[in-house]
């Protein structure tokens, strides 16, 4: 237990902001950050550059290192400009924590799926970091170590060398790093510079599921993490998760987690 315990988590929050943010540390902070971007754009330095920043992006910074973000006006799909940005981020450390990140070499940013899988883990220890009485400190230790080997496993998982796999999963970055606007089928075989029916074909052999079905699952998850931690209006969480119209994705939605969107917000808000 002692083992467990080294480890901590600082700080969890998610955080939406609508206004102009700037946040400078030239020094870095004393522990380790993850920030996933969950909407909206903003700005980070990474690697000595200011890079844009996009839903999917996950920052980890280790103890000292340079940090400078910036949530200022940026172009959504619609070419309006905006202040839009949402994250969730996780300040920790401890010798386990030490040990993982010197493992192996690490990116400041990757890219990574906005699904449960890793949702979930956030969404986690922001709840538990939010009890009163914190009986089990370890479930938010277990639970970040589970986050970080999850973060392990994607870095480990290279698609097969084969030229079909390759492609299927340049597609389905593509389908994750655009769900949020309108793109065609066209659009996902032009990325990998194949023919419609063929990128259909090798879609369905490397996972089981069509290109249009798999943007809709991905869309769903976005505009449910949207409508649970969001201030965002229905039809905006409509809009902003890639549906073309608020009927068409009230039915998907109620078709796929058996109400409405209205009443999946009331059965998920906060007790008083």
């Amino acid at each position: 237990m002692q083992e467990v315990l080294s480890t901590r988590v600082l700080s969890t929050n998610f955080s939406f902001h609508r206004k102009p943010f700037v946040m400078t540390m030239p020094d870095g902070f004393e522990h380790y950050l993850l920030r996933l971007q969950t909407d909206g754009r903003c700005r980070a330095v990474i690697d000595g550059k200011l890079s844009l920043l996009q839903p999917g992006d996950l920052l980890l910074y280790k103890p000292g290192q340079p940090y400078e973000l910036r949530i200022e006006d940026e172009l959504n799909p619609q070419g309006d400009s905006l202040v839009e940005s949402g994250d969730y981020n996780i300040f920790f450390k401890g010798d386990w924590v030490d040990d993982w990140y010197q493992a192996r070499k690490r990116p400041t940013r990757m890219r990574i799926p906005l699904d449960d899988r890793y949702l979930g883990l956030f969404r986690q220890l922001v709840l538990e970091q939010r009890r009163l009485s914190n009986t089990y400190p370890e479930i938010s230790v277990y639970t970040l170590r589970i986050l970080c080997l999850e973060i392990d496993r994607l870095l480990s998982e290279q698609p097969s060398t084969t030229p079909k796999a390759y492609l299927a999963h340049r597609m389905k970055n593509y389908i994750e790093e655009n769900a949020s606007s309108m793109f065609k089928l066209e659009d996902v075989a032009s990325h990998v510079d194949i023919s419609v029916s063929r990128a259909v074909h090798l879609f369905k052999e490397a996972f089981g599921t069509t290109i249009m079905q798999y943007t809709l699952e991905v869309r769903l998850d976005m505009a449910r993490e949207r409508i649970i931690f969001s201030p965002m209006s229905l039809e905006d969480v409509a809009e902003t998760s890639g549906f073309a119209s608020y009927t068409y994705f009230h039915r998907v939605f109620r078709s796929r987690f058996g109400v409405s969107p209205k009443q999946f917000r009331q059965d998920h808000m906060p007790s008083s």
